[in-house]
């Protein structure tokens, strides 16, 4: 089984960055697609970036329009690590923000993949932006 464990959330005002980071030692080819989400009570869970390296020599990123310019998705395959950097944080931003892998790529969309189709998740990271 995939494990996966986020990291680096907290609380920042308006304007504010935030770094957030998902460890697995499972970080291998034979998990193409992996993504954050982030979800507030009451409200389904949200895509907002997902990266596809199904493709070994290239890598696809794909974000959701609210957070498109704002957020940038990478990995870094020597540390077993994906990140999600958040920069302008807007109080919209707060939520807890889950990291997911799946088996097969992301998909040729312009957005993320939707959650049902992620069957690993990790146990989320909050985020909290004041305004």
């Amino acid at each position: 089984q995939v494990q996966l464990a986020e990291s680096g959330g907290g609380s920042v005002q308006a304007g504010g960055s935030l770094k957030l980071s998902c460890v697995s030692p499972w970080f291998t080819y034979s998990i193409p697609c992996m993504a954050w989400f982030r979800q507030v009570p009451g409200k389904e869970r949200e895509g907002v970036a997902a990266i596809d390296f199904s493709d070994r020599t290239t890598e696809k990123s794909t974000y959701a329009g609210s957070v498109k310019d704002r957020f940038t998705i990478a990995k870094d395959n020597t540390k077993n690590t994906m990140y999600l950097q958040m920069t302008e944080l807007e109080p919209e931003d707060t939520g807890l923000y889950y990291c997911a892998a799946k088996y097969s790529g992301c998909g040729s969309g312009a957005l993320p993949p939707p959650a049902s189709s992620f069957p690993r998740w990790g146990q989320g990271t909050q985020v909290t932006v004041s305004s």
